[in-house]
């Protein structure tokens, strides 16, 4: 790069140069090197554009004063050259390359380069594809190479720590990694239930074969939309991350309420991220609570109405492109838009369970190195509360916290029936 930015340097201001031509630069031979950059390169099969356009994004994250000379000014104008492009950081002192930063250090003033230069950022090319290398933050109405050259977060991780971290929850990407010890031995479902489950995770486990396989990829999208949809505790959050687990695949809960915007454009701005995010990932995106952006259309005219129906119509569109799993959670199953309903492959439906199931719930949550005092009747129990799985985890941790106050590990029946009723008073049952 170094070495690139001297030859167009010197050819622009008409100073002696080692070169004739910016081909005349070889760029490194890495048949030797065997680090994780030189095999992104070779495995890419990048040529020399390319090359230079990956470095150039990489170097203000590992080496930003090679790019120093370009803040040299005008001096007919007392500003820096157009024709150099970049700025300077909000807090960043060194110069970040824009689109035309690369297209000048490539082409020069050659119009025919140039043109041969944008390229690298069609969507047909690999950077694209890959989601590597982009340009970002064009204004409106402003040049396309005006915005940043931007190299995403995955590679810069990749490129210099050797691997892809995972994202962490924040305001730019608010979802959350779940996670589970459980298997599925754990999770308490009704027959159907469990049978429209098992016929998910088939498609998860042998998608792969039927679309490439069985070449039905021209007849059948690669992605598998599904709605659960029941009250709250009824085994959806753990159903999506044991089929995470069980097929070796991330699940991201979105935290929808940071994604809602009541300004123009910014809840599919936020969707968007996320989406980007995923794409190349092979990630489970799960969409808990998910009425509020994926609820039903209106008619009745207004902004706020016209509003909210193209957030809708944007989310239909990219969760029927996404090739990966998208889950959405709702406790009501008639919140969610028709639009919606009409593209899952499955419908899920989490009830609340029979007293049988909670019988085996109870049995589960109480089983190993607690014991139980003589004289509670786990099936009695069972029979008179109806409650959810996840309130009886909760009702665990009650009588877990009054044991431990105790000094002992018994599990007391008057401490499960005080767990039960504050469980049935949160969820305003009782008073």
């Amino acid at each position: 790069l170094q070495d690139v930015i001297n030859y167009r340097f010197n050819s622009y201001f008409e100073k002696p140069n080692n070169h004739d031509f910016i081909h005349e630069i070889v760029a490194p031979n890495l048949e030797s090197d065997y680090s994780i950059y030189s095999g992104f390169i070779k495995e890419s099969k990048l040529d020399f554009p390319a090359r230079l356009a990956l470095i150039l994004s990489l170097s203000p994250h590992i080496r930003p004063q090679v790019l120093d000379p370009f803040f040299v000014k005008n001096s007919d104008f007392n500003r820096g050259f157009t024709e150099f492009g970049g700025f300077k950081g909000e807090h960043h002192c060194g110069f970040i390359p824009t689109g035309e930063t690369f297209a000048f250090l490539y082409s020069g003033l050659d119009i025919g380069m140039r043109m041969e230069s944008m390229r690298i950022f069609d969507t047909n090319h690999h950077f694209h594809k890959m989601k590597v290398l982009t340009i970002g933050g064009t204004k409106e109405h402003e040049p396309y190479l005006s915005g940043s050259l931007i190299l995403t977060i995955d590679y810069i991780d990749l490129l210099t720590l050797g691997e892809i971290k995972k994202p962490t929850f924040s305001s730019i990407f608010p979802a959350t990694l779940v996670e589970t010890s459980a298997n599925w031995e754990d999770l308490v479902l009704d027959r159907k239930t469990r049978v429209t489950v098992d016929h998910m995770l088939a498609w998860i486990n042998n998608s792969e074969t039927i679309l490439h396989d069985w070449d039905m990829k021209n007849k059948i999208k690669p992605g598998y939309r599904a709605l659960f949809h029941g009250p709250p505790g009824t085994g959806k959050t753990l159903t999506a991350s044991l089929l995470g687990k069980s097929t070796g695949k991330d699940v991201y809960k979105i935290d929808v309420s940071m994604i809602s915007s009541k300004w123009v454009g910014e809840t599919e701005k936020n969707l968007a991220r996320i989406f980007d995010t995923a794409e190349t990932k092979d990630w489970i995106l799960f969409f808990d609570e998910a009425d509020s952006i994926f609820g039903k259309r209106t008619s009745s005219g207004g902004s706020n109405e016209k509003q909210s129906n193209q957030e809708i119509s944007y989310l239909l569109q990219r969760t029927e492109e996404y090739p990966g799993i998208v889950i959405l959670a709702s406790n009501l199953m008639g919140n969610i838009d028709e639009a919606f309903i009409r593209r899952f492959q499955s419908m899920i439906n989490f009830k609340i369970p029979t007293w049988n199931e909670r019988l085996r719930l109870w049995k589960k949550a109480f089983e190993g190195s607690l014991f139980l005092d003589e004289g509670v009747d786990l099936k009695a129990i069972a029979k008179e509360y109806e409650i959810a799985g996840g309130a009886i985890v909760n009702i665990l941790k009650f009588c877990s916290i009054k044991a431990v106050q105790r000094g002992d590990k018994r599990i007391i029946e008057k401490d499960i029936v005080e767990g039960v009723k504050y469980e049935l008073m949160k969820e305003g049952k009782v008073h």
